[in-house]
């Protein structure tokens, strides 16, 4: 009973090692499945299409755990005396027992032995997944502080001691061949020659596979291995994305705050941001990170980048330049694929075609704009971020490629610019240069390897890709040609990794996704894997932008502490600076600076409406009058005070007044408005304001003002309506009182003076000094001005004798001049007389003019009468009254323009400069300078910038 009792409890030992078999099927759902174990159970799961084919056996081998069926067996005649069941069921059941437990004892001793070399096996095989330690809940991660692994793996028995546990095998083997024969037919003999006959025929075919068969077999079998493992990567990678991808959109909707990495690349772009607005050209010794991509022209780096970005971002042509200026594109993760400008609110959908088109608009629009007349390339850097689940995170500076001949339509010194940029990015200690090659191309032909070993002469930041393997594998006669390429032995530099990658067939419309599986799809059958010339890590983008992105942060972790406290002393050493020489002014920024300018100058515009319409109109008459004045004196009064009597004296003034109002006063009066405005304005906006005036703002003040009057434009319909004022005015000849009599000879006179004044010193100009200036200052006529001197006198003794002489000379009386003259020894041309002849008379008129003026004070009464009964006539008073109230009518209307319409117009148009100045930092640079401006920008910037640097310090602490 004992017996029957150990055997059941045997029994259901084995049948619950057959039930937790690892390769059986358990009912535990996939889905709650630890992401380790899930990678574990995917190789047993039946949806795998690659599982390690069952050996065969050239025999079967029957156990009870097989169950096989038993064969009846046949029984001997029982004869007398004779019991079959006492002498044959005890041995069975004996046997059975016996044989039950040293399969027991084997399977429990080689269980143990397979269970320790599957989980080394395993240990080996499962990918590193520090970078998605953040999906797995805490208290996984934990499990190691409580369990003692080294401690269970030390406790499993050894094979020394499984050989001392386990019995002789040979032993085993002998009794159940014997035990065998009572459950088998036929001879025993003839199972072990069997046996025996087919163990000596597999010898045979063992020894014929020869040692390169073996070696072919061995490198099948790795190459399987590494893909199969490839493949578990890439189904682990793809599920994780789609969790980040969850938990991302869960972090927008504010459901968890947890700080996720993509945070970080963030807060560093900014400060790379903040850097290059500091110094767009890139003369800033800062050592910050940046993978900075350089290689050929048409080498394909445009293809690598959008491979690692997942998107086609980048204009693409066909062995055009297309890169013009640096592109910085930082990689982030988010839960959409989307990309966005640093100066721009606009999300461009990267899963959209239309969208990705209007990406590459727009950036092929930038570089266009930041490439300056003349010129092919720019250093101006475009920033553009890229978000999506999935992406390394990782800060990626796209350069123009590297020419070697300048074509036509480029600038002479094209090929030097993108030397001087690329040199300029890579010679930053801490840039991570990832050098891009062709492999389609001759490596005798590459420049940029040059470049780079030079920069980079050790290889301790270089990243070296070969692209287009492709195409390489199918046109290069020596496969060991490409080896010679990753391994470096064909290029002058050396570098931290080799990686060859695949971007496409050379169709711009393939997608990333098509591109992803064709590059897979290449490397599977590419022969550069199956003989070892390259190693699984070393192909894919997918890898490279592992690669790369590991790189980029051990960088950035091994650097930026450095580099703030870098900054910490510039920051020292400019506010050192400031307090010095500028103790007690405040420190403003270009911007801060323009924006209390903006509001001085809206201030000065304000002031004009303060004008009192009084100042306005008193600086319009006499501006206006300045302008007309010589108009009115040569081209109407005098000739029409030349006439005989006043009736052809009227007519004459007022058909000249009615030519002079229709076609030249309206317009000359509305320019004498605008530059009046213009004056004023300018009087407000440069006069010093004492103690509060700041030089500083002088030069912007002044492009303001300029820029402001440029585009300010008079309204046309002025002109007409003050048309019709003056020709009103200039027809109203009714005198109303004595005042206003008199305030017209007044004007008469100061503008006959004036005139006088003006004869006086041309005439002197003509012919010299007096006898006084010569006599008092030493100076002499020269031979010209004795011969106008002698004609002027001439002419004076003519008008002495005729003072009622007429305007113009006869002919005859210039030939008795000229000969009167030349009798003197004077010899003159009729030209000289005439001109002198011009300024004698027309001192001659304003004297007599003058003259009739102070007459004409006493004359109002024969006005009223209209000089009947009276020799005095004064209608060249009341021609003067008519054009003074003509003055002070457009006066008044120009200054109510003025006050209601222009001064606002002019204040928008100062409004609009100001905002045009505001949006162009060069216009701003260029106005604003100085030694004081440039301070305190530095200062601004540095402390942004040390300020950043220690917000992603602190960062980057918390999330170690």
């Amino acid at each position: 009973m004992w017996r029957l009792r150990r055997a059941a409890v045997a029994c259901e030992v084995c049948q619950s090692l057959v039930n937790h078999s690892s390769g059986v099927k358990g009912n535990l759902p996939l889905q709650k499945l630890h992401l380790i174990s899930r990678s574990i159970y995917h190789l047993h799961h039946p949806s795998l299409k690659l599982q390690r084919p069952q050996p065969k056996a050239s025999f079967q081998h029957f156990s009870s755990l097989t169950n096989p069926p038993l064969r009846k067996l046949k029984l001997s005649p029982i004869k007398y005396g004779y019991q079959p069941h006492r002498n044959f069921w005890p041995a069975r059941l004996a046997a059975r027992l016996l044989k039950l437990r040293y399969l027991i004892l084997g399977s429990a001793v080689g269980g143990g032995y397979t269970a320790k070399k599957t989980f080394d096996q395993w240990k080996d095989m499962i990918p590193d997944l520090s970078d998605y330690k953040w999906i797995v809940p805490d208290i996984v991660w934990e499990i190691d502080e409580y369990i003692d692994w080294e401690k269970i793996i030390k406790a499993l028995p050894t094979s020394e001691d499984l050989a001392k546990v386990a019995p002789d095998l040979d032993k085993i083997v002998e009794s159940l061949s014997i035990l065998k024969d009572f459950f088998t037919t036929g001879s025993p003999g003839e199972t072990a020659f069997r046996a025996t006959d087919h163990g000596s025929e597999g010898d045979k075919h063992y020894r014929k596979v020869s040692d390169k068969e073996k070696i072919d077999q061995l490198q099948e079998e790795l190459l399987h291995t590494q893909l199969k493992y490839q493949r578990i990567l890439e189904r682990l990678e793809k599920e994780n994305k789609e969790l980040r991808k969850l938990v991302l959109q869960k972090d927008d909707k504010g459901i968890h705050h947890r700080k996720l990495k993509k945070s970080l690349i963030d807060m560093y772009s900014e400060v790379l941001d903040v850097l290059s607005d500091y110094d767009a050209s890139y003369n800033t010794q800062d050592h910050l990170p940046r993978v900075v991509v350089v290689g050929d022209q048409s080498a394909g780096k445009t293809s690598v980048l959008e491979m690692i970005a997942q998107a086609r971002i980048f204009p693409r042509g066909s062995g055009e330049m297309m890169t013009r200026s640096p592109v910085k594109v930082t990689l982030s993760e988010g839960p959409h694929h989307v990309a966005l400008f640093k100066d721009s609110s606009r999300e461009f959908d990267l899963t959209k075609e239309e969208d990705l088109a209007a990406l590459r608009h727009e950036i092929e629009l930038r570089m266009r704009k930041n490439v300056k007349e003349g010129c092919t390339v720019s250093p101006e850097t475009i920033s553009l971020n890229v978000k999506g689940p999935g992406l390394q995170r990782m800060v990626l500076v796209d350069l123009p490629g590297v020419i070697s001949t300048v074509t036509s339509g480029m600038a002479p010194d094209t090929k030097e610019t993108i030397f001087s940029i690329s040199k300029a990015y890579m010679q930053n200690p801490n840039a991570i240069i990832l050098c891009i090659q062709d492999g389609s191309v001759d490596a005798e032909r590459s420049i940029v390897t040059d470049l780079v070993s030079q920069m980079d002469p050790h290889g301790r930041r270089t990243i070296f890709v070969l692209t287009k393997v492709d195409l390489a594998e199918k046109n290069v006669a020596s496969p060991s040609r490409i080896q010679q390429i990753i391994e470096g032995k064909l290029f002058p530099m050396k570098a931290l990794g080799y990686f060859a990658v695949v971007t496409g067939k050379g169709n711009s419309s393939e997608s990333i996704e098509a591109i992803r599986e064709y590059e897979e799809e290449f490397f599977q059958n590419s022969k550069l894997l199956k003989t070892s010339m390259l190693k699984a890590h070393q192909v894919t983008t997918r890898n490279l932008s592992l690669a790369v992105s590991d790189c980029f942060w051990k960088m950035v972790r091994e650097s930026v502490e450095q580099q703030a406290d870098s900054f910490k002393a510039t920051r020292f050493n400019l506010e050192t600076e400031w307090k010095n020489n500028y103790p007690r002014l405040r420190e403003l920024d270009r911007n801060e600076l323009f924006e209390k300018a903006k509001n001085e100058i809206l201030d000065e515009v304000i002031s004009l409406s303060q004008v009192t319409p009084k100042h306005w109109e008193e600086i319009l008459q006499q501006s206006l009058w300045e302008r007309v004045s010589t108009h009115v004196i040569e081209n109407i009064y005098l000739p029409a005070a030349q006439t005989m009597n006043s009736g052809t004296f009227n007519t004459t003034v007022d058909i000249k007044l009615k030519q002079w109002t229709d076609k030249q006063l309206p317009n000359k009066a509305v320019e004498v408005a605008w530059e009046t405005l213009q004056e004023e304005f300018s009087r407000f906006m440069t006069e010093p304001k004492g103690k509060e005036h700041d030089d500083i703002f002088d030069k912007l003040k002044e492009a303001v003002k300029e820029e402001s009057i440029k585009r300010h434009k008079w309204n046309d319909f002025a002109e007409d309506s003050l048309r019709v004022i003056q020709h009103n005015a200039l027809e109203d000849r009714s005198i109303s009182d004595k005042q206003q009599w008199d305030a017209a000879i007044s004007f008469m006179e100061e503008a006959l003076q004036a005139r006088l004044q003006d004869t006086e010193n041309a005439i002197e100009n003509m012919v010299g000094p007096d006898w006084k200036k010569r006599w008092l200052y030493w100076k002499n006529r020269t031979q010209e001005q004795c011969v106008h001197n002698e004609t002027k006198n001439e002419l004076e003794k003519m008008l002495k004798c005729n003072e009622e002489h007429p305007a113009y000379l006869a002919s005859d009386e210039i030939t008795t001049v000229r000969k009167n003259l030349e009798s003197r020894g004077v010899a003159v041309d009729p030209g000289l007389i005439k001109d002198t002849w011009h300024q004698v008379y027309r001192r001659h008129f304003l004297k007599s003019a003058l003259n009739h003026c102070n007459l004409c004070r006493r004359g109002f009464y024969y006005y009223q009468r209209h000089f009947v009964d009276s020799e005095l006539e004064c209608n060249d008073v009341v021609l003067f009254w008519r054009i003074q109230r003509m003055l002070a009518i457009t006066a008044n209307t120009l200054r109510q323009q003025l006050t209601n319409t222009e001064v606002r117009r002019l204040e928008k148009n100062v409004k609009e400069v100001l905002e045009d100045f505001a949006e162009d930092s060069e216009k701003k640079v260029k106005l604003l300078t100085g030694k004081r401006v440039q301070l305190a920008e530095d200062l601004k910037k540095v402390r942004e910038i040390q300020e950043k640097l220690d917000a992603f310090i602190e960062a980057l602490h918390q999330e170690k």
